[in-house]
């Protein structure tokens, strides 16, 4: 029978809590760049932050984030003996946004896998979210061999009919004009759907996501990958196979922030821990960006996965 664990987590330092002493976007961008640095795969230059040593982590963010997501996580997996990695996608951060670029989860998927190449990683554990979900999925499907572990966060195990927040944020753009440059629209999405503990994000850092899901091409890139979802609907592409644990050869987990407004856990958590096979998903109290809020209880839970996935090498 399908269950929950409930997880009620005390409130832990973030790895960079100079950040919570910074009221400028400016300086959290400049902090944020600083921790990290720039690579290039797949003709697209990226942007990737790391921390830690050890065996790697790739996290893959969805929208409209970018790397900046994970930026507490990886702190805590660096805590945890760990090596935490989480790049840029092409259209968001500060990764290029080519207008030719092929912005499908397919293509995302592809540049995904590239940048793992130019990264120089073998194998690794992977944790998605959102639509960085179907994007690893898809990496997953091309060499399963090089997955030590699979943690799924808020995400979709198939297309459907419901979108992702990041689709809800950008279907007003045809409706309201400027809807996207509004820091009062972002800073109402993040705290409504993204955020339950106010207190652990800042302004500047919720206004950061704006500023690097904009860039310098006023979201252009971002709406590319919104308009190429819709697309995709149309002839779905089914990722529950690289669950089930009955077929892949690393080990799962599901955590949910249980308070996700859109990507509800009695309907998405029930169907990604379905897919599993597995009895029990892991549900925080946090909504749809957990990683803000619950980066240590996230890190602790990818870390338990990881020592698994090592004593069954």
């Amino acid at each position: 029978m399908l269950g929950l664990l409930f997880i009620s987590t005390p409130k832990v330092q973030c790895s960079n809590d100079e950040i919570s002493h910074v009221t400028s976007v400016g300086d959290v961008l400049d902090l944020h760049r600083a921790s990290g640095t720039f690579f290039d795969a797949g003709g697209v230059r990226s942007f990737v932050r790391t921390e830690g040593s050890g065996e790697p982590v790739v996290l893959i963010h969805g929208l409209p984030a970018s790397s900046f997501l994970f930026r507490k996580v990886i702190g805590h997996l660096a805590n945890q003996g760990l090596r935490g990695i989480a790049f840029d996608l092409p259209g968001l951060g500060f990764a290029d946004r080519p207008t030719g670029f092929d912005y499908s989860l397919a293509g995302l998927g592809t540049f995904a896998e590239a940048a793992v190449d130019a990264l120089g990683l073998d194998r690794f554990h992977l944790v998605v979210h959102d639509a960085g979900g179907p994007v690893g999925f898809d990496l997953v499907a091309r060499d399963p061999g090089r997955i030590r572990s699979l943690t799924v966060t808020n995400t979709v195990v198939e297309l459907s009919g419901t979108h992702f927040p990041g689709e809800v944020l950008a279907r007003g753009v045809q409706r309201v004009p400027n809807w996207l440059d509004s820091e009062a629209v972002w800073r109402f999405m993040m705290v409504r759907v993204g955020i339950l503990d106010r207190s652990e994000v800042s302004d500047a850092e919720v206004d950061a996501y704006r500023a690097l899901a904009m860039g310098n091409d006023r979201g252009a890139g971002y709406l590319r990958i919104m308009r190429g979802l819709g697309d995709q609907r149309m002839a779905p592409v089914d990722y529950r196979p690289v669950l089930d644990v009955t077929r892949v050869p690393y080990p799962v987990q599901i955590i949910w922030g249980a308070d996700d407004p859109i990507l509800r856990l009695r309907w998405f958590g029930w169907r990604a821990l379905a897919a599993t096979g597995l009895a029990t998903l892991h549900a925080l109290p946090a909504r749809h960006f957990l990683h803000e809020d619950q980066a240590a209880a996230v890190a602790d839970l990818v870390a338990g996965l990881a020592a698994q996935a090592t004593d069954r090498r």
